[in-house]
């Protein structure tokens, strides 16, 4: 007997159940080598936008909205929080003894940053599929400025900045501030510098992790005021968006 998933989903489908377990194996690495997480972590942001390409192309399926949230609350949720959970408890030197108030206070704003991601997650499903904007930063733009801030220079010299930026997220992902989805060129663009970092993270002096730092930033602090668009696309042509 066939599993039930058979003949009910699609190819984009299965790059989304991809993005989760690249979640998965990016939370179990974070322990052991917290670059490869990083780069894991870049990875499922690009199968999170090729999954949305092929539903265009192939057509998506009704479960597919759905499993792409589920998908990003492994990647973009669970695995960011793991992963600065990690950089900012070995830079801080903190001891796993005893119970300390440093402790409890990076472990409460981790938990708080996987809290909201999902907040945002569920609003984005039930609210903003089918527009082209969004209210609140991105999980996958967080969970990627987190990646390749980590990639950019050394993790252990700034556990303090880790830190602070996913506290930062935790409100800026529930926030109201409207951000517009990517036009097709600027995520063909921000997809070359994603494989780049991803391939060869310390070329160049790191340039390409830099690089993707600097462009997730400059569309996360413009994008809501500065970013042009063309007429609005029909709804119907917004499939596994924005998330």
């Amino acid at each position: 007997m066939l599993p039930r998933f058979v003949g009910r989903l699609g190819v984009a489908d299965a790059v989304t159940i991809a993005n989760a377990t690249l979640g998965f194996v990016a939370v179990v690495v974070a322990f052991v080598d917290i670059e490869l997480a990083a780069r894991l972590i870049l990875l499922a942001a690009i199968a999170d936008g090729l999954d949305g390409l092929l539903a265009r192309r192939y057509g998506g399926t009704e479960a597919g909205p759905y499993l792409d949230s589920l998908a990003d609350v492994s990647s973009f949720a669970v695995a960011p929080a793991v992963l600065a959970f990690v950089v900012v408890s070995d830079g801080l030197g903190l001891s796993f003894d005893a119970v300390t108030a440093e402790l409890l206070v990076v472990t409460a704003v981790c938990a708080l940053f996987v809290a909201m991601a999902v907040t945002r997650l569920g609003l984005y499903t039930a609210y903003d599929t089918t527009g082209s904007y969004t209210e609140g930063v991105q999980t996958t733009l967080a969970a990627t400025i987190i990646g390749a801030a980590i990639l950019a220079g050394d993790p252990a010299d700034a556990p303090v900045l880790i830190l602070a930026i996913t506290a930062g997220f935790t409100y800026l992902m529930v926030s109201r501030i409207p951000y517009p989805d990517l036009l097709a060129r600027d995520a063909a663009i921000m997809g070359v510098v994603h494989a780049l970092a991803i391939l060869v993270p310390t070329a160049a002096g790191r340039t390409f992790p830099y690089a993707l730092l600097t462009l997730g930033i400059a569309y996360m602090t413009l994008s809501p005021w500065l970013y042009w668009r063309p007429e609005p696309r029909p709804a119907e042509t917004d499939l596994h968006g924005n998330a």
